[in-house]
């Protein structure tokens, strides 16, 4: 074998690979601003032909629909059939909650096609004082009966990830794991605020493994399909889906305003939380905690995580398309600012952690700035500067931001600037 024949066929094998998406990212994640490299980033208000956009008739008519073609094709993966709701059950109710401050609802939602049934619980606690009460929605990580010590709270039968430091082994949940996210979820201070809390643990609407064979997905398989197309819909897509099949059911539940729901996600559900907001118009306002790469970080500074590193670690989340940008970040036509840019003009935050560097927190406030010029389209504040602010001190306007110190995580801290941030946007106008 011939020197020149090697080299030709590593050649060919790379060229593979990147096609494919294959290509194994660097050794060690950047974290150094130096080593940023240089980019161009996507314009928002110019369409892909080349079009200015200058009014917000020509964003909601001709930018927004594309972008969000692109997004829904390329990034996520498009929902390739309707799915409603077949029926709904409260199966749990006391309106003596929290020493009679809240009411607690348990619903089922409950979907059926063919031969698969699907079936995932919403848990709520709604303020008693308020007749219809604006809500905070969000997924949990671990089942509804982590978020607080309530035991009156279903425990979910659902596949779940391990994590033995919170008492989950075996993939399931059991009595052992209630209440151990409390931390994250401020019950009674979100309920003292005048808001209600709809939580769902989003194993329940699709399991998070590589594994497309359970969960939402075969509902809308044709004959011998096993998985989503490579524009179809990755788990991300999935979990978003949900949040609006729970919008469905507040638009007919008179304890709520539908009018005042605040969709919020940390993590992989603040991408979740993005990607929800950004489709369903439905959904007054966006929270995205500590999102990260293909949340609220713009990709193309590749700091941190990477497209190429978060889809060789979670394969299911995104669509198979997205891997043609893995460590390639130089073609893609978007970056993430203008996924905040798609929830315009409705209110948007977007949170980091000084800590936090895998979620690039430079990155998630840059894109929130570069997503303003969309805001200012419908008259909306957003980010003034591109100096990022101090930590702890949040710009509350329109399109908003904070960072807070510590690490990957939901604090007290956060919630209080969600919660004053909904009262100026929202409530108090």
């Amino acid at each position: 074998m011939t020197t020149r024949f090697i080299i030709l066929t590593l050649a060919v094998l790379a060229i593979c690979l990147t096609i494919f998406g294959q290509i194994v990212p660097q050794k060690d994640p950047n974290y150094d601003e130096n080593n940023v490299p240089k980019f161009d980033l996507p314009d928002p208000l110019t369409t892909f032909s080349g079009k200015k956009i200058k009014k917000s008739s020509e964003w909601i008519e001709e930018r927004r629909p594309e972008l969000l073609t692109f997004f829904s094709e390329n990034v996520y993966g498009k929902v390739p059939c309707k799915i409603p709701i077949y029926q709904w059950k409260v199966v749990e109710q006391s309106g003596n909650a929290l020493d009679g401050k809240a009411c607690r609802k348990q619903v089922d939602l409950i979907f059926k096609k063919d031969n698969h049934t699907l079936r995932f619980n919403i848990l709520m606690y709604l303020p008693n004082e308020a007749e219809k009460a604006p809500v905070f929605l969000g997924y949990n990580f671990y089942g509804n009966h982590t978020i607080t010590n309530d035991t009156n709270i279903l425990i979910s039968d659902a596949w779940t990830r391990n994590d033995k430091s919170l008492g989950i082994d075996n993939h399931r949940l059991t009595e052992d794991s209630r209440g151990v996210r409390a931390n994250r979820w401020p019950v009674e201070k979100i309920i003292d605020s005048g808001y209600g809390l709809a939580t769902i643990f989003y194993c329940e609407v699709d399991p998070d493994r590589d594994d497309f064979s359970d969960g939402i997905h075969p509902f809308c398989y044709i004959e011998g399909q096993q998985c989503p197309a490579s524009d179809e819909w990755g788990s991300i897509s999935a979990w978003a889906w949900g949040l609006s099949r729970a919008m469905d059911y507040f638009e007919q539940d008179n304890d709520v305003d539908a009018s005042k729901v605040i969709v919020f996600g940390h993590s992989r559900l603040g991408k979740t939380a993005l990607w929800a907001g950004a489709q369903d118009e439905r959904f007054s306002a966006v929270i995205s905690n500590n999102s990260g790469c293909g949340g609220a970080a713009l990709s193309k500074r590749r700091f941190g995580e990477t497209i190429a590193r978060i889809n060789a670690a979670f394969p299911h989340w995104f669509c198979k398309n997205f891997r043609k940008y893995n460590d390639n970040e130089v073609a893609l036509p978007v970056d993430q600012h203008e996924l905040i840019a798609l929830i315009a003009p409705r209110p948007v935050y977007v949170a980091s952690a000084e800590k936090d560097l895998w979620a690039d927190p430079r990155g998630e406030f840059l894109a929130a700035y570069f997503a303003t010029p969309v805001y200012e389209l419908f008259g909306k504040d957003g980010i003034p500067s591109q100096e990022m602010p101090p930590v702890n001190q949040p710009i509350h306007n329109t399109v908003a931001y904070h960072i807070r110190t510590g690490e990957h995580d939901v604090t007290d801290f956060d919630w209080e600037q969600y919660i004053k941030w909904a009262d100026k946007q929202l409530l108090k106008k």
